[in-house]
């Protein structure tokens, strides 16, 4: 006699999976299982519920285990979704750019506190494009410029653009060689911060992920914001602002290198957690 074959339904899958993801080092494993087969089933979080003794179709089942095995292996949960919420809009994300952060919106909101008259805007190492499309949404009366060392990154960064309807200047380069002689009133940037010698022990979503061009600071981390401080001088209008993301305990320091290159009224403001993540300073010319 046949043995009658296995029905899965949502509830079913989601136990295994829970279980499958916390054995693998993932925290939140029951959300993610959640989010997962949303996404292989078309449906939001309330359908599944509506439906949690429904038998999964085969092909819904064979788009799920996929999703599985890819998150089981660390790559991140926003690769395998394709997309992640930033600042209130949904970016497509890929392994050409990091992930937007939560951590990063503090950048865009404190640009907004502090410069919400700004004319011209320049964000070096865009990336995905998150911090320019957002603020080119919060100041739709500047002129957005984005500069990128990756050729990839900028390609992601003009779909987003264009996703949001946003017109932005993408021009790829190092640093601000693609903006000689011109001038900004507010210059951002999230740039590489991570200690070199400390990414080996980086999670393995950020670590065997995310672009090491993205990720390595140097050997204390710092490389970027001397470059960066020393030089924007040069590119900024006189009252204008630089405002820098900086990683944990490290804001003593590029403040002090913004203070030693001129800028005044300088600030730091922390995230959610309390860790100062935006230092920043005002250049009078």
């Amino acid at each position: 006699m046949k043995e009658p074959e296995e029905i899965w339904t949502p509830l079913k899958v989601l136990a295994w999976t829970t279980g499958y993801l916390s054995e693998k080092g993932i925290e939140n494993a029951r959300r993610e299982a959640e989010w997962l087969l949303c996404a292989a089933t078309a449906l939001d979080r309330m359908g599944l519920y509506l439906n949690f003794d429904r038998p999964l179709h085969d092909h819904e089942l064979t788009v799920y285990r996929s999703m599985v095995a890819r998150r089981g292996k660390r790559e991140p949960l926003q690769h395998i979704l394709g997309t992640q919420e930033f600042d209130g809009l949904e970016f497509m994300v890929s392994p050409a750019a990091l992930i937007p952060r939560h951590d990063t919106e503090v950048l865009v909101a404190t640009a907004c506190a502090q410069a919400s008259n700004a004319a011209t805007v320049l964000d070096i190492g865009t990336g995905s494009g998150c911090v320019a499309v957002a603020l080119a949404r919060r100041l739709p009366r500047a002129a957005v410029t984005a500069i990128d060392l990756s050729p990839d990154a900028l390609a992601l960064a003009r779909r987003n653009a264009e996703q949001h309807q946003v017109a932005i200047e993408f021009l790829l380069g190092s640093f601000f060689q693609p903006v000689a002689d011109r001038c900004f009133d507010l210059i951002v940037s999230n740039p590489p911060y991570i200690p070199t010698r400390d990414l080996a022990t980086l999670e393995p979503e950020v670590r065997d992920f995310d672009p090491r061009l993205a990720l390595d600071g140097g050997p204390d981390g710092l490389d970027a914001y001397r470059s960066l401080v020393s030089a924007a001088p040069h590119y900024l209008a006189p009252g204008g602002w630089l405002l820098l993301e900086v990683g944990a305990g490290q804001d003593a320091a590029v403040a002090e290198l913004c203070a030693a290159a001129g800028f005044g009224a300088i600030l730091t403001v922390p995230d959610g957690a309390g860790i100062q993540r935006v230092v920043g300073g005002v250049w009078h010319g």
